[in-house]
């Protein structure tokens, strides 16, 4: 006899929109932890404004006990002393140390949205998008001491859209991890699910991101450039710069597509150009193999101080921005 969700006594820790979307999915379940852990919260924004983590604002609207830490192995005690079946992770943010992780009854999982052991580490959604996957999916996983390591439990599959961004595969993996959980949960504490290790020598790791990966190389090809302003859609951005009267403004591309050329580059890399029907396009590099580059079709764009919008309206009051070189 499984038990049910009530019967399973669990801590959920987690901090980002990824685990606040997969604690949602629990609870609308009838998965409800006994407690929250999560980070604190944290200046946001040009003005620095004290900001929850999305994970705790779950908690609070079904009014769930929540603790804030910036080291977990503070809060042993508070663990213990909920004795605890399990503890489930998703997306913390910090390394859990053994001793912590050894307190439930039944270990502690992880939720973890790739293919294990592709893609560990911080970012398993947006490579998947760089690098052009056809499918990805998520995996539930005993945690170890080494980053997403632990013996694999159980996984789910999930072919990619053509267009995916971060933000629509994190929320499709979200919800799948969190049917996978409540699936996994009852059958793994009762020790039905035997885990699995992970094959290291199949393992490939991804890396934290930062403000200036966002930054546009046009010397990259057109596809390329494509696929990092999906991955990138929600953090850090896509942008790049027009010097503009000696100085440089920031442009935001937000939505673009790629035309293909059969000619040799006949502009230098970065240059805008008038396209048919009012676009924008920008010449980029070209892939191996190729006799030039493709051109990157851009179809929703932001000044640094302005709003989203189209070409032809940003062309409107910017006619100068065609024939610039963006670097």
């Amino acid at each position: 006899m499984l038990p049910n969700s009530q019967e399973v006594k669990y801590i959920y820790v987690g901090t980002p929109e990824f685990g606040a979307n997969v604690l949602e999915g629990l609870l609308k379940k009838d998965f409800r932890p006994v407690l929250v852990i999560t980070n604190p919260d944290k200046p946001v924004g040009r003005k620095l404004a004290i900001t929850p983590p999305p994970v705790k604002l779950v908690a609070e609207k079904y009014k769930i006990p929540i603790l804030q830490t910036e080291k977990i192995e503070t809060l042993k005690n508070e663990i213990t002393n909920q004795n605890p079946d399990l503890i489930v992770v998703a997306a913390f943010g910090q390394i859990i140390p053994k001793d912590i992780l050894d307190i439930p009854k039944s270990g502690s999982i992880n939720v973890h949205p790739s293919l294990l052991p592709k893609y560990r580490g911080a970012s398993p959604i947006q490579s998947a998008i760089l690098n052009g996957e056809k499918k990805t999916g998520v995996t539930v996983m005993l945690i170890d001491e080494k980053m997403d390591h632990g013996p694999i439990i159980s996984q789910r599959t999930i072919v990619m859209e053509e267009k995916e961004t971060a933000r629509t595969l994190s929320l499709k993996l979200a919800e799948m991890g969190a049917n996978l959980l409540s699936e996994v949960v009852p059958r793994f504490v009762k020790k039905m699910l035997i885990p699995r290790p992970q094959q290291d020598i199949d393992a490939t790791f991804t890396k934290m991101l930062t403000k200036e990966a966002g930054r546009i190389n046009w010397k990259k090809p057109a596809e390329e450039i494509e696929r990092e302003i999906r991955a990138y859609s929600d953090w850090p951005g896509s942008y790049t710069f027009w010097n503009k009267k000696g100085k440089d403004i920031k442009i935001d591309i937000l939505k673009a597509r790629v035309q293909k050329s059969s000619q040799s580059m006949p502009y230098p890399l970065g240059k805008v150009m008038a396209m048919s029907q009012g676009e924008l396009g920008v010449q980029c590099g070209k892939m191996t193999g190729e006799a030039g580059g493709n051109v990157l079709i851009i179809e929703v764009l932001k000044m640094e101080g302005g709003k989203e919008t189209s070409p032809e309206d940003f062309l409107n009051g910017h006619p100068d921005f065609i024939g610039a070189v963006l670097n």
